[in-house]
């Protein structure tokens, strides 16, 4: 009997650890500071080097940090409804794990189906990021790739395919093929390069502050080609954007299996990621919008060119190196958390068993992970980012919501079981993080809503035309 089949039909949850402490799937490598590590490696990266400072410019002002805030708000609160599940159950699949355990398989079905796409989505547009970083250090070296290699179709003159991006696709697939306490020790390694630098920019900015840029705070609202910018409408609008950049601690739950003492660490490694990261944005916003006036940084990389702007270019050289360590941690975490959801998914019966082989030498999902280092090394290979860009967040905030919903539903149906974190004040937090998201879906284009819809019903049919038919779950209700 699977761990799912234990949990929906109400057993102990002494008898489901012993079940889960028989699989030997994976090796168990991971310690809480690198399961922290991925945490931090899925949260901190494009949001950090990127968005802070195009959103402080485009829609908030210096009050993009009041952006952090709202979208911080509904992370929060997801996370910790979703430490205590990890401390509960702790099995590789995430948010398909949970929502399985409380909420039946066609829920669960839905947001695993809707979490590949959201992932991979996320590799693809980090992986064109990293891209555009390593190609400044390059040129900065004097090294020029030729203009058809640079980036996709239709994104420069005499762009054809973006070979750096794709490469680093691949590379990380490889990676974490091969041997997953290789990856980790790689990933906790580009981890603290990138606090470093976050570290750097922070003292070194903070040299460079001055508070007349702070003012006004929030600046006036206004229409610009139709559309309104700053006031509250713009924090607000900055922070459906900003959420892109506050989530990303999931991808260590999808290691659960992989983790030696993952009741204990999870959800630690959960609340931990988040707080670090948080405070390093929320301190990133102030020291940027402070250096330089927000209005100039619109670019491709904010944080190198307020740098630049105040003479400070060994910084930026520096801040370079550290965006390039800092993005690649976030191409290890979701591809990791992808390729486990994927693997899920099969062992469940709810996608064909093949995807579910473990290497016989290498212990690793290997078969999901090479086909997403081949589709993300295509999508960045091909597509613009804004086009990648636009499907991922409206994915992981319904995930969100399944989550903080299932808290509640659990803590109906089974008060007294045994947790090793509780999410304090329920309903309440929860109903936090389902009204945040849904707040935060609301602002969303409508073109979101549409590609999203194709996709689920794509899952649907994949459902109902196999998954259904073969399900562990229902295979075993019909047998008894």
């Amino acid at each position: 009997m699977s761990w799912v089949q234990a949990l929906v039909r109400h057993k102990s949850v002494e008898q489901l650890q012993a079940d889960l402490g028989k699989r030997e799937d994976f090796r168990r490598v991971l310690g809480i500071w690198q399961l922290t590590a991925i945490g931090i490696g899925g949260i901190i990266g494009v949001g950090i080097f990127v968005l802070a400072g195009q959103q402080a410019a485009v829609n908030a002002g210096p009050a993009v940090v009041i952006s952090f805030l709202i979208a911080g708000t509904a992370s929060a609160a997801a996370a910790l409804c979703y430490a205590e599940f990890a401390g509960l159950i702790p099995v590789t699949g995430s948010a398909y794990t949970y929502g399985y355990a409380v909420l039946g398989e066609f829920t669960a079905w839905i947001i695993g189906w809707d979490l590949i796409l959201e992932y991979a989505l996320i590799v693809g547009v980090v992986a064109i990021g990293w891209s555009g970083y390593v190609q400044v250090l390059l040129q900065a070296m004097g090294i020029h790739i030729p203009a058809w290699a640079a980036g996709a179709y239709g994104t420069g003159r005499g762009h054809v395919f973006n070979v750096i991006a794709a490469l680093v696709s691949l590379g990380i697939a490889l990676m974490l093929t091969v041997r997953m306490e290789w990856g980790a020790r790689f990933n906790t390694l580009v981890v603290a390069i990138k606090i470093a630098g976050v570290a750097l920019v922070i003292v070194a900015g903070g040299f460079y502050i001055n508070t007349i840029n702070w003012h006004p705070f929030i600046p006036p609202r206004q229409i610009i080609d139709g559309v309104g910018h700053y006031g509250w409408q713009g924090v607000v609008a900055a922070s459906s954007v900003v959420f892109f950049a506050v989530f990303g601690y999931d991808t260590l739950t999808t290691a659960a299996e992989e983790a030696r003492n993952p009741q204990r660490d999870l959800p630690r490694a959960v609340l931990l990621s988040l707080g670090i990261s948080m405070a390093l944005y929320l301190t990133i916003s102030m020291v940027l919008t402070g250096m330089v006036h927000y209005t100039t940084l619109n670019s491709a990389a904010p944080v190198a060119s307020a740098f630049q702007a105040v003479g400070a270019r060994w910084v930026e050289v520096a801040i370079s190196v550290a965006a390039v360590a800092g993005i690649t941690s976030v191409l290890f975490a979701f591809m990791l958390a992808a390729a486990r959801i994927w693997f899920a998914l099969s062992r469940d019966g709810l996608l064909p068993a093949w995807f579910s082989r473990v290497h016989p030498r290498w212990k690793t999902p290997y078969r999901p992970t090479v086909i997403l280092g081949v589709f993300t090394a295509l999508i960045a290979g091909l597509l613009p980012i804004g086009e990648v860009a636009e499907m991922v967040n409206i994915g992981t905030l319904s995930a969100f919501i399944v989550i903080c919903g299932s808290i509640i539903v659990l803590r109906y149906r089974q008060p007294d079981l045994p947790r090793r974190f509780r999410t304090p004040w329920v309903p309440w937090i929860p109903l936090l993080g389902i009204g945040f998201s849904l707040f935060l879906i609301y602002g969303l284009q409508t073109i979101t809503y549409w590609r999203f819809v194709i996709w689920m019903v794509i899952g649907l049919l994949i459902y109902f035309g196999y998954g259904i038919r073969h399900s562990k779950l229902i295979q075993t209700d019909q047998s008894d």
